[in-house]
């Protein structure tokens, strides 16, 4: 049996409530690859986790949070290795978890998006929706956005097709090196440097 071919991945990050989910579900709809749309959302939504018991209190969510999420970004390489192609949607909350994403991916194609959105309208989504802790938009506002570089950025407030089309037209044109490989290079400049 071949090998499978490594899969390809689009990620999409920005703020809680900021439209991220109806835009990889748009884009999953459209793109000419099967592309699977994976998030925290579906290991929440479909039981995969034991949210009844984390609710409840038997279980600490800040004691289980820093292993789930390491899980989460361990899983993207593997899936994609498998030849799987991934729209991610994610909230990249840190430094670190930059880095580590950037490392973790750097044997595969991403293109990376981030999708803006004013502070005004994800606070009035957040409130909307009704199914997050009140704050988090505000929070993931004032930092999900300065650990590193996007290949395209989009706002949100604009027509969904409109960003949708754009993706794919930047998507499909994508040059090298790509936001993830100017990171990657970002971070080994110093160390190669300090080898000499």
């Amino acid at each position: 049996m071949d090998a499978p071919s490594i899969g390809k991945i689009i990620l999409i990050n920005g703020a809680s409530s900021s439209g991220k989910s109806t835009l990889c579900r748009a884009l999953q709809a459209e793109l000419d690859l099967p592309f699977w749309h994976y998030s925290i959302d579906h290991f929440r939504n479909t039981g995969v986790l034991p949210m009844e018991r984390i609710d409840r209190g038997d279980f600490a969510w800040a004691d289980l949070r820093e292993a789930f999420f390491e899980g989460f970004h361990r899983c993207l390489p593997a899936l994609a290795a498998a030849g799987n192609n991934l729209v991610v949607e994610h909230i990249v909350e840190t430094r670190a978890w930059m880095s580590r994403l950037v490392r973790l991916l750097a044997a595969f194609d991403v293109f990376y998006v981030g999708v803006q959105c004013p502070l005004a309208d994800l606070l009035a989504r957040e409130q909307l929706r009704g199914d997050r802790r009140p704050g988090e938009a505000r929070n993931d506002h004032a930092t999900v956005h300065t650990f590193g570089v996007y290949d395209l950025e989009v706002d949100s407030t604009r027509p969904l097709e409109v960003n949708v089309d754009g993706v794919l037209a930047a998507w499909r044109s994508r040059a090298r090196p790509s936001a993830f490989e100017r990171m990657l290079a970002a971070e080994s400049g110093p160390a190669r440097a300090g080898t000499h």
